[in-house]
This record gives structure tokens, C-alpha cells and sequence, in this order.
């Protein structure tokens, strides 16, 4: 697993380093103590790492940020988070999120930017003790790796982005700042630092380097770009024809920031891309999907039994873990599936895991409970999303009627789950908990946690000892719940910050599937689809399902299920074009989770609305940019709408 450890840096680096939250940030303040930021090996070692921290700081599967406003779960609405904020329409030149400006992509992004031009500045002027000429040559390429990343970061969520790729001294003028570049032109300068630094790049590095960049990763990401810029929005079909530049122009484009003509020789350039960066990624770079074996070592040696799944054989409930160690373990601990991921600073975010639990997992030994917040509550949506054992969709799956989804499914003394949960596939079981489910086996103190989502006084809605805490869709997550997690009467837990996973190996072959579907050929994007099938537990595709689904929607349903919550969503369906449809008013629903305390099994298990007020506006396809950023740039154009 690549991941990054965010060292703690000297005073006098962090001094040095030191930035807002001002788009102007991209000019570092120079000061009489630059040069002694390389002195030796150990100094530029520790200003390279400084380099990485935005990486860590702001990155697409955050809970609660930008990302986790799509159509896969939702938080309490009390929150007021930044995800809301976005899902609701609420974004403006002017808005900011109640975490501050760390959680919106421009300011930190642009931030780590100036970092990175002032390591580079500096290396290329400094001769450090002990730092040989392969040391050098491969910071420059992290440096490249760095730029592209922080680029399609700000590309990715703000569209055509200015291009910082070099340092700017403190006497740069305002009319000096570059506007926005091209979509283009951003793409193909991007694209070109991922293929330069992967030159002088290893394809693995040893624990003790994880986190830092690869050939590998660098063509993952590459492949992640190409893809994004072959599709709809980015390739003929932006909302907007008349988005223009005033004055700014980008080389070669003149004024114009996006093209309006489709090109498909972009699906073959990112189709060309996905099969170099699985080639490279299991060959050289060591990268294979988490595997059985890997996850039976893993349960074995933290003594997990089996999850309880009523009318499961014991082969089911091995995939089922299979699927919960994928996103729960390290690459020492023989996980190889992910490319890329990072651990962010423990005092900066709460732990994904520990959140996303029940409330009142365990009573503590002094009075009072211990247990998550519900965060991140999946929709009804997401549960109807998943495949059933079948490996199709609940509502083409002729073994579970729809009329009769929200009846019990029988099991006696776990009466409470109903059909629509019972026989779905591992990663439903994996990833979503519900009413009756066993959410962890030796979460209290031991013994398995069971989901009571109708009791107020176990993990049902009760405003009386949670005012804002409480589950909003009668769904839990559970993607990221450790599978020996424990939580012990005195209130501690074992549960241990583990990297985020922001590119894994599944993800290189759905990306393959869809430019081999984009091209019309079938069976090369069935093949793609069915290696994450396959290691789900799902059975294969065939042409002949193509009867239930066209073969995109195929790809795009796996893409759902397989990447769940890990913050490719928002980008999918932006790119495709369908947020329109999938996140307007009114589509969002959930159980009857939070109406009123203790409710009947009748009255839980009811589709209702969420109580939110989602929209959709088209000014939504790209996030605004703040209006000081405008005011201090004044070749920068806002995004259209805002």
C-alpha cells in the first residue's frame, strides 16, 4: 500500500513554508532562513515531506467534504457540513464551510502548490550534504508527480484552473497571476509531469518510503485524467457553450476554456492509458486485487469469526470479509490491491471508523455509552443499488418481488431484517449495515455488535440523548469498520487510523471497462468488468445480460457498488451528465429512521424522502471560486452561474 505518514516538521520549515488560504499563497514569503531548508539530506528529506501534507489534508474520499455530497449517503441535517452545503445549492463566491477553508479543494490545493515550487526553486539552487545526484533526480520527479496531482485536484472540482508551475517571487503583480488555462490544456500539462516523472520514478518503494510517488502511481492517475477528459461534460457536451475567458489566453486556444466538439480519440487515448497502468501496476509495480488468502491470514490472526449472516454458508461470509479487509488493511499486512493512499493527520479529521458506528455500542463503566456518531448514513438508493447473489439488480432479480422488499425475510430472532437486505452480495453485506445485521463481531467489548435501529435506547432515533447525532436513513456504514474493532467498557477502542485508499487497482480495471464500453467493444469491457466482479464474488457477465442493462450502465453500476463512498461518485456523475437526474430534489430517500421513537416494524421500514433540501442547478457542475480569489486574480474568470 503507498501511503503517507505526515511527519512532524521543525519550527523553522514551518516558518519558511507557511501559507493562508489565499490563491496568492502560490507566492511563498521569501525570508533570510530559505537557505537553511537545505543544508543537508535530512533538511530537504523533511521540506520534501512538507510537500506531500496537502495531499493528506485534502483529498476526494474526505468524509464530509465535496465529495460526499452524491447520491450514496447522507449526514443529520443539524450538521450544516460542507457536503450539505454542496448537495443543497448553498455554494457561493462568498460561502465557506463550518471546518473552515481546509475542506474546500482551491485554497489548500494552491497552497500545497506554492509548496511544492518553492522545494523545487530551492533544490535546484542548494547543494545539500549527502544528497547525491539519484537523490535529486527523484525529488524533481515527486516534485512533477506533486504538481500534476494538486492540478487535477483543482481541474477535477473547479474545471479549467490556472497553471502554477513554477515559483513566483513576492514582486509578482496581480496582472502577472495567470487566469484559467484551457480543460485541454490543463490535461495535456498534467499528463505530460505524470510521464515525465515516472521516468525517474521506482515502480514500488519499501515500507519504509510508503506513501511517497511511483512510476505506478503516476500512471494510475494518468490513466484517472484521461478518462475524466474523455468524458461527456469534458468532451463536446459542457452545459455552458458560452464560458469563455475575458482576457486570459491559453496558448494555442485563444479565450476558449472548454471544447464543444466530441472527440473519440480521447476514449482511445484513456483507454490506451488504463491498459498501461495495469500492465505496469501488476507487473513491476506488485499490485494485485486483495485476495482471499491475504484475508483469511488476516481474520485468522486477529481471531474474527465469520460474520453472522442469516442463511449464508460459511464460503459467502469469507467473501464478505474478504471485502471488509480490502479496506481495512495495510500493504504489510499483504494487502497489494492498493496503488496509492494516505493517512491524514490524526488531530485533523474524526476517524472515519469510530464515527461511522452506532451510538451506544457499549455501556461504560462509569455511567453513560460509548459508540460513533452515525455519520454518513447510505440511502435506501445505495441498498437497491447493490446486486443481489444473483449478481443483478434487486428490481430485475424475480427472487425478490419489489412488493415485497420491506417485509421481515423470517430468521428467527433476526426478524427485523427485511427482504430487500437479505441474499445480496458480499460487498452489501461488507459495506452496508441495517436493522438486525451483526455490524461488527467483537465490537462490544468482545461480543458482536447487533443493529437495533428501532430502539431509542440502543441505536434508534432518540432527540432526547442525541439532538443531532442520529441516523438519518435506518442505514449504516460500515466500509471502513476494522473487523476485530473493539470498544471496551472504559470508553477506549482499538480501532486503528489506517491510510485512505485514494487509487487502488479495482479501480484501473473499471476505468479500462468503460473506455472498451465507450468504443463499442463489448467483450474487452465485459473482461475489465468481471475481474472486480469476480474478486467480489459476483458471478461473470455475459453478453446475454446486456438484455437487462445497456453495457454503460453496467459499468457504471459497478463503478457505484465497487468504489462506494471513496469519492469518485460526485466526479461520475458530473462527467456523465446524469447529476441532473440523480441528485435533483426529491430522489433521495431512506427507511423511516428518525419520524418518531421506538416505531413499529411497520412503520420503520416505510421509503421516505429525506427530509433535506437537495437541489440540482447546472452551476453545480463546478464548485465556485471565492471572490477574493477574483478580486486578488484579476485574469480569473468565475465559474458559470455563480
Amino acid at each position: 500500500m503507498r501511503y503517507t505518514y505526515i511527519k512532524s516538521l521543525c519550527a523553522g520549515l514551518l516558518a519558511v513554508a507557511a501559507v493562508s488560504c489565499d490563491y496568492l499563497d502560490v507566492v511563498p514569503p521569501e525570508t533570510a532562513d530559505i537557505p537553511d531548508t537545505m543544508k543537508d539530506k535530512s533538511d530537504a528529506i523533511n521540506f520534501l515531506y512538507s510537500c506531500y501534507s496537502t495531499v493528506a489534508s485534502n483529498y476526494a474520499g474526505n468524509n464530509l467534504g465535496i465529495e460526499q455530497s452524491a447520491d450514496e449517503t447522507v449526514c443529520p441535517v443539524m450538521w450544516g457540513r460542507l457536503c450539505q452545503v454542496v448537495s443543497w445549492n448553498q455554494m457561493s463566491p462568498t460561502a465557506d464551510s463550518n471546518l473552515g477553508t481546509l475542506m474546500l479543494p482551491w485554497h489548500v490545493t494552491y497552497d500545497g502548490l506554492g509548496q511544492v515550487n518553492l522545494f523545487e526553486k530551492i533544490l535546484s539552487e542548494s547543494t545539500p550534504r549527502e544528497v547525491t545526484a539519484a537523490d535529486r533526480s527523484r525529488w524533481m520527479a515527486e516534485v512533477k508527480f506533486l504538481r500534476a496531482w494538486y492540478h487535477f485536484r483543482i481541474l477535477s472540482a473547479y474545471g479549467p484552473c490556472p497553471i502554477i508551475d513554477h515559483y513566483y517571487d513576492t514582486n509578482t503583480g496581480k496582472g502577472d497571476l495567470p487566469g484559467r488555462s484551457h480543460y485541454d490544456y490543463c490535461v495535456e500539462r498534467i499528463v505530460g509531469w505524470l510521464d515525465e516523472a515516472a521516468e525517474d520514478l521506482p515502480a514500488t518503494v519499501e515500507s519504509n518510503d510508503l506513501g511517497r510517488a511511483t512510476s505506478t502511481i503516476c500512471k494510475a492517475l494518468k490513466s484517472r485524467v484521461l478518462l475524466y477528459a474523455a468524458s461527456p461534460l469534458w468532451n463536446g457536451s459542457f452545459p455552458n457553450a458560452s464560458w469563455a475567458n475575458t482576457s486570459y489566453e491559453t496558448p494555442g486556444y485563444g479565450t476558449e476554456l472548454v471544447s464543444h466538439v466530441y472527440d473519440r480519440d480521447k476514449w482511445v487515448r484513456a483507454r490506451q492509458a488504463a491498459a498501461e497502468a495495469i500492465a505496469l501496476a501488476t507487473g513491476a509495480g506488485n499490485r494485485a486485487l486483495f485476495s482471499l488468502e491475504s484475508s483469511e491470514n488476516l481474520r485468522q490472526a486477529q481471531s474474527v469469526p465469520l460474520p453472522d449472516i442469516p442463511g449464508a454458508s460459511d464460503d459467502f461470509k469469507r467473501k464478505v470479509m474478504q471485502m471488509r479487509y480490502m479496506m481495512t488493511s495495510t500493504e504489510t499486512e499483504g494487502n497489494r490491491e492498493v496503488i496509492w493512499g494516505v493517512i491524514s493527520n490524526p488531530d485533523a479529521w474524526l476517524n472515519w471508523s469510530a464515527d461511522a458506528f452506532p451510538h451506544n455500542v457499549i455501556a461504560k463503566d462509569g455511567g453513560g455509552n460509548s459508540g460513533g456518531i452515525c455519520t454518513m448514513s447510505p440511502l435506501l438508493e445505495a441498498a437497491q443499488r447493490f446486486y443481489t447473489a444473483s449478481g443483478i439488480l434487486p428490481e430485475d432479480d424475480h427472487t425478490m418481488p419489489r412488493g415485497e422488499w420491506f417485509e421481515s425475510a423470517g430468521y428467527y430472532g433476526r426478524e427485523d431484517i427485511i427482504r430487500l437486505n437479505d441474499g445480496r452480495e458480499p460487498r452489501f453485506h461488507a459495506w452496508i449495515s441495517y436493522d438486525g445485521d451483526e455490524y461488527c463481531p467483537k465490537a462490544v467489548n468482545g461480543a458482536p455488535l447487533i443493529i437495533e435501529a428501532r430502539n431509542s435506547m440502543r441505536h434508534g432515533y432518540n432527540p432526547d440523548m442525541f439532538n443531532q447525532d442520529n441516523n438519518t436513513t435506518g442505514y449504516w456504514l460500515k466500509k471502513w469498520a476494522q473487523p476485530a474493532s473493539q470498544w471496551r467498557p472504559d470508553g477506549s477502542t482499538n480501532i486503528r487510523r489506517l491510510p485512505q485508499q485514494l487509487i487502488r487497482l479495482a479501480e484501473l480495471y473499471l476505468n479500462l471497462a468503460e473506455c472498451e464500453a465507450a468504443l463499442d467493444n463489448t467483450g474487452a469491457a465485459l473482461e475489465a468488468l468481471n475481474k472486480v466482479r469476480g474478486r467480489a464474488g459476483v458471478r461473470d457477465l455475459t453478453a446475454a445480460d446486456l438484455a437487462l442493462m445497456p453495457l454503460t450502465d453496467w459499468v457504471r453500476a459497478e463503478r457505484y457498488i465497487e468504489l462506494f463512498c471513496e469519492g469518485h461518485r460526485y466526479y461520475d456523475v458530473r462527467r456523465w451528465l446524469i447529476a441532473p437526474e440523480v441528485l435533483r430534489s426529491g430522489v433521495r430517500t431512506g427507511l423511516n429512521a428518525i419520524a418518531k421513537k421506538d416505531p413499529s416494524f411497520e412503520e420503520f421500514n416505510v421509503p421516505t424522502p429525506v427530509d433535506q433540501p437537495f437541489a440540482w442547478d447546472n452551476r453545480m457542475y463546478l464548485l465556485p471560486v471565492k471572490s477574493s480569489e477574483i478580486y486578488n486574480n484579476p485574469q480569473l474568470v468565475q465559474a458559470p452561474g455563480y
